[in-house]
């Protein structure tokens, strides 16, 4: 008798269907949460405070600006992280801490920056955060080629 893999095929598509769920539901979840820390103290007067001196429309990403803005918000910016994993400030080892789910909400949040700050561009983002973050050559990639499956 001949087998036919119809059936365990089906099985397989599944279950993978199932697995993908777990990392939408995930990802939904993290959409929905995502840096609400800044709506609430510490983290929303001191973001007001920022705001109050320069726009993040008036700002360049990763400029000299840019990082006096990040010296302003202090404290303020530390509870961020400690409360935002898609950070890689918040794990003692960086990037090397980050879960793949970490990554792309993070990834996410350098396009939306992009969008956000003038001249910005998730390519900018991309090529600012290599450097400080230290990415190697091999994540590097896989976020550029995310971005460019994504169409941004």
């Amino acid at each position: 008798m001949e087998y036919d893999s119809t059936q365990d095929t089906k099985e397989h598509i599944e279950l993978v269907r199932a697995r993908v769920d777990d990392v939408r539901t995930n990802l939904r979840a993290r959409a929905i949460h995502h840096d609400s820390s800044k709506l609430r103290e510490p983290e929303k007067s001191a973001y007001d405070n920022l705001m109050r001196f320069k726009s993040s429309h008036e700002m360049v990403y990763g400029s000299p600006d840019y990082a006096d803005g990040l010296k302003i918000l202090g404290p303020a910016l530390d509870h961020h992280y400690a409360h935002n994993s898609h950070h890689p400030q918040h794990y003692a080892n960086g990037l090397d801490g980050m879960s793949l789910l970490d990554v792309l909400e993070m990834l996410c949040d350098w396009r939306a920056a992009g969008e956000r700050y003038k001249d910005g561009s998730i390519a900018q983002s991309l090529a600012h955060n290599r450097e400080r973050f230290g990415i190697s050559d091999q994540l590097f990639s896989i976020l550029e080629n995310t971005v460019k499956e994504l169409g941004w």
